[in-house]
């Protein structure tokens, strides 16, 4: 789960359970592409976060396709799990897309709270910036999107327990693209991750072997 809670952070990444999460009805506007080739490589923590490979690595392969390592547990071989994602550039800033049906490989999701009808799909924003080798990933704070929706400045639904909030955000895509240029619903720190020069033959060979040396 902590792999898929990085990934939202990145697609933008998320924890659900027990945490906070964000839904767009629809995709960020109408210029989607299914390519940035400036992702492809492997990517990996910062120095900072080394430890952590086996939870926020992912690879883009030469053909642009998203693939996360995910290690089913700790010793284990990764798994490669392809995920279409989109991008969108608009006005200097990047965005990374998904919709919660592509990644039911990854993950179980239940539908959007407090939504009825469920739709048959929904999104996840995260906004990005590259430089170089490095990767800066923010995902969607949800209590700034929530009081965005509590002041009508924005029309969707909240969902909240003492350890949980879901939002829901409707509107069509000019809508959504809308609501990224006029409101800060990023957050300011972001997730870092760099360009490895290793294989993912070697990545996964270094992290089992680091494994095997902790087991007492």
């Amino acid at each position: 789960m902590r792999t898929a809670r990085l990934l939202f952070a990145a697609l933008a990444t998320l924890a659900l359970a027990g945490c906070n999460e964000t839904r767009f009805e629809s995709p960020l506007g109408d210029n989607i592409e299914t390519c940035d080739v400036a992702w492809k490589g492997l990517w990996v923590p910062d120095e900072e976060r080394k430890d952590e490979a086996a939870d926020a690595a992912f690879f883009v392969d030469h053909e642009c396709r998203f693939h996360v390592l995910d290690q089913p547990e700790r010793g284990a071989p990764f798994k490669q799990v392809h995920i279409p994602v989109n991008f969108v550039h608009d006005g200097g800033n990047h965005y990374v897309v998904v919709s919660d049906a592509q990644l039911k490989g990854l993950v179980k999701l239940d539908p959007p709270y407090g939504v009825a009808p469920a739709p048959e799909k929904s999104f996840f924003f995260a906004r990005y910036r590259l430089r170089g080798d490095q990767l800066e990933l923010f995902e969607v704070d949800s209590e700034r999107v929530a009081r965005l929706i509590l002041d009508a400045k924005i029309e969707g639904t909240i969902s909240k327990t003492a350890t949980e909030l879901h939002v829901y955000v409707r509107g069509n895509r000019q809508q959504m693209l809308e609501i990224v240029r006029n409101n800060a619903i990023f957050s300011s720190k972001p997730m870092k991750l760099r360009r490895s020069e290793q294989s993912v033959e070697s990545l996964e060979k270094d992290l089992i072997q680091a494994q095997r040396k902790e087991q007492p």
